[in-house]
C-alpha cells in the first residue's frame, strides 16, 4: 500500500511508501509525467526494477510547472532523501542553485551538465544511436525521403537529429531528411496534437520514415504515422509495443539503467560526469517480436557493422552540441 504525502499542496505530490525511512532516495520526474511512454517512463522503469529487486522505496514527484523545479529538490534534500535523482537538461540550473546548499547529499542529473563536487551529471551519446537508426531509416525507406520531429529546439535534440541524418546518408547519399522541432519552451514536451501535425506535414513531403525524439509529443507522432501506412521511429524507452509492425524500432537511452544504478549505489554514488556511449551500451536499437518482421538480415548486418566502425572509431559521428553544426543537416 502506497501512502500520498503532501509535497506542494494539491498540485504536486510526493509518494511515499509506508514506514519509508527519511533517507530514503528520491527521483523528479520531468514535465510530461512518469507514464510519458518515453523519457521520463525510462526513468520509472529503472526505479521499479530496483523497487523490485530490492525492496528499496523511494520518494517521487512529477512536475507539473517549472516554477516548483526548486522548491521540489529543497524539500526532499530537507527531508534527508538522499541521493535525489532529477531527470532533464532543465534541473541543470536548479541543482547549481541548490546543491551547494547540502554539501552532504548526492545529487544526479540526467541529461544535464551541472560541474559540482556532490553532483554526479548522466548524459548519453545520442547521437551516436540515432546514426544506428538513421540506418535502418535509409534501408527501409522506400521514397528516398526521412523525417525527424524533435522535441523543444535546444542544442540536445538537434544532436539526435544530426546523428539520425548523418546515418541515413551513410546508406543513401542522396536521401532527402526532413526535420522539424515542435517548440521552443517546455510544452513542446508534451503535445501530441502538434506532434501528429508535424507528422501529417512531412508525410505529405513523402517521408515514409518518421524518427520522433519528443518526449510526450512524440506519441502522437507514432500514431499518426501508423495511421497514414508509414514507418515511425520511437526513441529513449523501447516504443516498439505502441504500433506493431509499424515502428521500425526505437532509438533507446538506457535511462533506465542510470536510474537503477544511481538507485543502487545510493548515497555512496560517485560524482563527476559519465557518457553512456554505444560502447557503453549507453544507446541502441530495440529488435524484438513487435519490429521483427520489418527488419531484414541485411539491416541487422548494417546496424552491427555500423555499431562496430563506431565504437571503434573508424566512423564518427557529428556531436552537434560541440560546435553547433551539422554537415548533414541543414536546421
Amino acid at each position: 500500500m502506497t501512502l500520498m504525502k503532501s509535497l506542494m499542496g494539491a498540485a504536486a505530490a510526493v509518494a511515499l511508501s509506508a514506514g519509508a525511512a527519511l533517507a530514503d532516495p528520491a527521483l523528479i520526474f520531468d514535465l510530461g509525467g512518469k507514464f510519458d511512454k518515453s523519457f521520463n517512463e525510462a526513468a520509472y522503469n529503472g526505479a521499479q526494477r530496483w523497487v523490485e529487486e530490492t525492496g528499496g522505496e523511494y520518494l517521487e514527484i512529477e512536475l507539473k510547472s517549472d516554477a516548483q523545479r526548486e522548491q521540489a529538490l529543497r524539500r526532499f534534500a530537507e527531508r534527508g532523501a538522499n541521493p535525489i535523482i532529477t531527470m532533464g537538461f532543465a534541473m541543470t540550473s536548479t541543482i547549481e542553485n541548490v546543491a551547494p546548499d547540502y554539501p552532504d547529499t548526492k545529487f544526479v542529473n540526467i541529461d544535464g551538465w551541472a560541474d559540482l563536487p556532490n553532483v554526479q551529471t548522466i548524459s548519453f551519446a545520442e547521437h551516436e544511436g540515432s546514426y544506428l537508426a538513421g540506418v535502418m531509416a535509409a534501408e527501409a525507406s522506400k521514397s528516398g525521403t526521412v523525417s525527424f520531429i524533435g522535441g523543444m529546439d535546444i542544442p540536445l535534440i538537434r544532436k539526435f537529429a544530426c546523428g539520425y541524418a548523418q546515418g541515413v546518408k551513410s546508406v543513401n547519399p542522396d536521401a532527402t531528411v526532413v526535420s522539424n522541432m515542435t517548440g521552443t519552451t517546455p510544452d513542446a514536451w508534451n503535445d501530441p496534437v502538434k506532434g501528429s501535425e508535424l507528422a501529417k506535414a512531412q508525410i505529405s513531403q513523402g517521408s515514409d520514415v518518421v524518427f520522433a525524439a519528443a518526449g510526450g509529443t512524440g506519441v502522437g507522432v507514432l500514431q499518426t504515422a501508423a495511421d497514414e501506412g508509414v514507418l515511425s521511429i520511437g526513441v529513449d524507452s523501447n516504443q516498439n509495443h505502441l504500433h506493431p509492425g509499424k515502428v521500425l524500432t526505437s532509438m533507446m537511452k538506457r535511462v533506465d539503467v542510470a536510474v537503477y544504478n544511481a538507485l543502487k549505489d545510493g548515497a555512496d554514488l560517485e560524482t563527476g560526469f559519465q557518457n553512456l556511449d554505444l560502447a557503453a551500451d549507453g544507446v541502441g536499437v530495440a529488435i524484438d517480436e513487435h519490429n521483427e518482421a520489418l527488419v531484414t538480415d541485411e539491416m541487422k548486418a548494417s546496424v552491427e557493422a555500423a555499431r562496430a566502425a563506431i565504437v571503434a572509431g573508424d566512423v564518427v559521428v557529428h556531436d552537434y552540441t560541440s560546435d553547433d553544426s551539422c554537415p548533414a543537416l541543414s536546421f
